[in-house]
């Protein structure tokens, strides 16, 4: 039985994803997963998603908000590090 680290996402979402519900939904969808983090709006009209959890649960989730969000999102990007540990939760940051 193999194990893989948790790592911490950072996740620009750029098109139309504000004011569309993104961060609500985001919010919603986590809670089906075993992801801790925040999803906030970008002062550029980015959506920023942090989360840390296992690799196959944070690209389960993430694909779950991109299927949601598909006719919105026109660029990603995303950049992996270690999880800092420091959230208990996934909510929205303002």
């Amino acid at each position: 039985m193999s194990t893989t680290s948790p790592k911490r996402y950072t996740v620009y979402f750029a098109g139309r994803v504000q004011g569309v519900g993104f961060r609500y939904n985001t919010c919603s969808i986590a809670r089906g997963y075993d992801v801790t983090g925040f999803v906030r709006n970008c002062p550029d009209g980015r959506v920023e998603i942090v989360a840390e959890g296992q690799p196959h649960e944070l690209d389960t989730f993430l694909g779950e908000v991109r299927e949601r969000f598909f006719n919105y999102i026109r660029d990603e990007r995303r950049d992996v590090q270690e999880p800092s540990g420091e959230f208990t939760g996934f909510d929205i940051r303002h």
